[in-house]
């Protein structure tokens, strides 16, 4: 259950960094709403998940999570640049955490 929760809260990550960047500043209404939503939620989560697994292996997961899905969303909207060297990066942050969760 840990590792679900752990997951749903790395996706959570990803939301509240895209509403974070969307927000202007907090200075919009709905993206600074989702962003402080979706924070807290994804900090209850990882907090839950780290009560059965160890916190450098949930922390790094987590964000490794938060950060694949936030580059992707980035890349597949057109806010940040596609290209082959990026997408090799992004694989490599997905290796490692597959490689810490088979070696948990």
């Amino acid at each position: 259950m840990s590792w679900i929760v752990l997951v749903l809260s790395g996706v959570l990550e990803a939301v509240w960094a895209t509403a974070l960047g969307k927000s202007e500043g907090l200075t919009r209404l709905w993206p600074s709403v989702t962003f402080g939503i979706t924070v807290v939620l994804s900090m209850l989560g990882l907090s839950y998940a780290m009560r059965d697994l160890p916190v450098g292996t949930a922390y790094a997961v987590w964000v490794g999570i938060g950060a694949v899905l936030t580059v992707a969303y980035a890349m597949a909207t057109g806010d940040e640049p596609v290209s082959a060297v990026r997408i090799l990066l992004v694989g490599m942050i997905i290796a490692g955490v597959i490689g810490l969760k088979l070696t948990h």
